[in-house]
């Protein structure tokens, strides 16, 4: 049989209009072949989902995202996946909006749970879910840091300015003033460790000898030291203790009256009589003075010895 070219033309047309249109189905996530099952999944906010993004599970690709639509006036939003019949996972496993960078797009992974509920069928509601991409943990992390750098600027500006407000002309003129005085203190200290090097370069031989002369006195005394050491101090203590003892005795007879020198000191009349002995003594020394004749006489013919005359100051 043959068929004519209008025929022909129009069977072209026809088969190229299903292929257009399998194939539009098949970029955005639908698969007239395939016998998946279809889920929905709820959120607020998709997070840059789109269609045709992949639905993983445990990182295995299982399905295509169909459809996001807005579910009421509440601005919610549904989205449709597919997932294929030969991977079975509970009612409760969630529906996760995961992933997205600079270049990467949003994917959605189903978190499978199997203890918990029944198996999921086609057509069931999962919860959703999303998982901080990399933008929101960058954007997590550089907000605290640019509050801190907002922070810092804002500061360093006030710094900047309070510096400028202290350096006025006056203040800068005054560090130079001081910058110069310093100068001239070090200039000056220098001078002087120049002057002291000089003294002592000079006088080096006479601090030679007297370091010399102090080893010496540190030998000499050292030597004091020993001998210091051997000094039997007990000795000298018990001689001292002894002699204190004896004074203390001897100034106990001398306070009690014994003996000559005790009854000297205490008994008034010991001193009476020693005092009128001398009295008579002087008058005695006196008398011969005055009188010598009465005393030393020689005379062969026996000669008077003349009148006496009495001393001039006679015991009375």
């Amino acid at each position: 049989m043959k068929y004519t070219k209008e025929v022909k033309t129009a069977l072209l047309a026809i088969v190229a209009i299903l292929l257009f249109i399998f194939g539009y189905s098949f970029l955005k996530g639908k698969n007239w072949f395939d016998s998946s099952r279809t889920f929905y999944a709820i959120y607020n906010d998709v997070e840059g989902l789109s269609p045709s993004s992949p639905v993983t599970i445990n990182g295995l690709k299982v399905g295509n995202v169909t459809k996001i639509g807005f579910l009421d006036h509440s601005g919610k939003l549904v989205v449709t996946f597919l997932v294929d019949n030969s991977f079975p996972f509970s009612e409760n496993s969630v529906a996760q909006i995961y992933g997205g960078g600079l270049i990467g797009g949003k994917s959605l992974a189903i978190i499978p749970k199997y203890e918990e509920g029944q198996m999921a069928k086609s057509g069931d509601t999962l919860p959703g879910a999303i998982e901080e991409g990399l933008l929101e943990l960058v954007n997590e992390r550089l907000t605290p840091l640019q509050e801190k750098v907002e922070k810092v600027i804002v500061s360093t500006d006030s710094l900047i300015n309070s510096f400028n407000e202290v350096m006025n002309p006056t203040t800068r003129q005054n560090l130079k003033n001081s910058i110069a005085n310093l100068n001239a203190t070090i200039a000056s200290l220098n001078n002087s460790a120049n002057t002291v090097e000089d003294v002592l370069t000079e006088n080096s031989p006479k601090l030679d000898r007297t370091f010399t002369n102090l080893d010496e006195m540190a030998v000499n005394f050292s030597n004091f030291s020993d001998t210091l050491s051997q000094f039997d101090v007990r000795k000298v203590t018990e001689d001292l203790e002894m002699a204190v003892a004896n004074f203390e005795n001897v100034t106990r007879k001398l306070n009690s009256g014994e003996g000559t020198a005790g009854k000297l000191l205490n008994d008034p009349s010991v001193f009476n009589n020693l005092e009128r002995a001398t009295n008579q003594l002087d008058a005695l020394i006196q008398d011969v003075k005055l009188n010598p004749k009465r005393y030393v006489h020689f005379s062969i013919f026996g000669k008077n010895p003349g009148p006496y005359s009495p001393p001039r100051d006679s015991l009375k």
